[in-house]
């Protein structure tokens, strides 16, 4: 059995209150997350910790620490775009899986009293969240105009118009349903996800939905997400959900295998459009088209870097995906091999197509360099907005005090004269 190096976790958050989204721009709504969602992604997170810490597991990452948390060993990601809030709490609720309350979460004081962390030694674990205003990389869909574009050219294409006509019977049986929701093809993710939400948390309405309605919402909704992002060649417009978040693939594998870093987990939670494009980049759905739909809640991709076996050198990838909480994970093999690949090939297929930075989002997006400054500039750029000012009002205050100084000699000279011209028998403009 290989050693386990790394492992990197891409998962979706649990279950959340109904979700929103434009048809046309992707714009979010907000969301919250349901005790149900908490409880599957804790449920996640159990599982995780026993295939990937626990000391009898023959996945155990080598080198971990499996009871109290060394932060120098783990890296937590959390999108915080649409959705994000039940995305946190998500990780949240994975985290006290993977880490559970440890008594041994302690310290003693000078005095020798020994201090327990709340909780029975809760674990205070940090989460770095990603914010679209900063890091476009779990969120470059909304406010692209390219992507926009993208999702037109898709509503407008002969074959969304002929499942659109092909979908026109469920649209009328699902219209005493959705109340008063457009029931078009184009808003289909909306309406798979009100009928979904209200299946698990509204009785009457489950009581009333006729059995077959959910599952045909799910598929056209898996055709419409999968149509939409994904893209036929790996630099497409499509696949921009899976080019994002690759650099941050890309970078964990290469802090795991080559830099000699200390991180050996690390998770990135966010939401399912990432898991469409990437299993279709990595041509996944080629080889498992039951990969072409939305992932459900509380799923999880991982990347596990292996020791190669000997005499071999080279460290190998072993992509894993679970779907939702019910599931255990099953191995999948990318770009046709019928193995794990080597992560120096994986990278090499796959390098070029990662959009790294806010410039290289801009210009796959048609926006201009400045349109949308990460805050990292925008700060620099207030920070040399005030040293400029401070040099500027420091010009000022030397020009002014060397007009002053002309000033008060060109006063002394006057004065000096008049004084001279003044009578003797005229002292301080008193006659004597």
């Amino acid at each position: 059995m290989s050693k386990v190096l790394g492992v990197l976790v891409i998962a979706r958050n649990g279950d959340r209150e109904e979700f929103y989204q434009d048809p046309k721009t992707y714009e979010p709504s907000s969301t919250r997350s349901t005790p149900l969602g908490a409880a599957e992604s804790h449920l996640l997170g159990s599982y995780l910790r026993s295939l990937y810490l626990s000391p009898s597991s023959s996945s155990r990452i080598s080198g971990i620490k499996h009871d109290i948390v060394d932060t120098r060993q783990v890296h937590f990601y959390a999108k915080a775009g649409g959705e994000g809030a039940a995305i946190f709490d998500s990780t949240m609720a994975l985290l006290q899986g993977l880490y559970p309350p440890n008594l041994n979460n302690k310290i003693t004081l000078a005095n020798e009293t020994t201090i327990v962390a709340p909780l029975g030694g809760y674990q205070y674990i940090p989460i770095e969240t990603v914010e679209p205003a900063n890091d476009r990389s779990l969120e470059p869909w909304t406010d692209c105009l390219a992507f926009q574009k993208h999702v037109a050219d898709v509503y407008a294409s002969p074959e969304f118009k002929a499942v659109t006509k092909s979908a026109q019977p469920f649209f009328r049986s699902i219209r005493d349903f959705v109340f008063g929701r457009p029931t078009t093809l184009e808003n289909v993710v909306n309406i798979y996800d009100y009928i979904n939400t209200q299946l698990v948390h509204n009785q009457t309405y489950a009581y009333r939905l006729p059995p077959t309605l959910i599952e045909q919402a799910r598929n056209f909704a898996n055709y419409h997400e999968s149509v939409v992002f994904s893209a036929n060649e790996l630099g497409g417009i499509g696949n921009l959900a899976g080019r994002t978040i690759l650099h941050s693939i890309l970078d964990s594998l290469d802090r795991i295998s080559f830099n000699g870093d200390p991180v050996k987990f690390l998770l990135i939670e966010t939401s399912y459009q990432p898991f469409i494009s990437l299993f279709h980049m990595l041509g996944l759905t080629k080889e498992y088209p039951e990969l072409i739909a939305i992932p459900n809640f509380a799923s999880a991709l991982a990347f596990e870097i292996r020791r190669g076996p000997g005499p071999e050198i080279r460290d190998f990838l072993r992509i894993k995906f679970k779907n939702g909480s019910d599931e255990g994970f099953q191995t999948y093999h990318a770009f046709g091999h019928k193995a794990d690949i080597p992560v120096t090939e994986f990278t090499y297929k796959l390098e070029n197509y990662a959009i790294t930075s806010q410039k290289q989002w801009n210009a796959a997006c048609n926006l201009p360099y400045d349109a949308y400054t990460t805050r990292e500039a925008t700060s620099v750029s207030v920070t040399v907005q005030a040293a400029l000012a401070a040099v500027f009002f420091l010009g000022v205050l030397a020009l002014v005090k060397r007009v002053w100084k002309r000033r008060g000699a060109a006063t002394r000279e006057r004065f000096s004269s008049h004084a001279q011209s003044v009578p003797s028998d005229v002292k301080c403009g008193v006659a004597l």
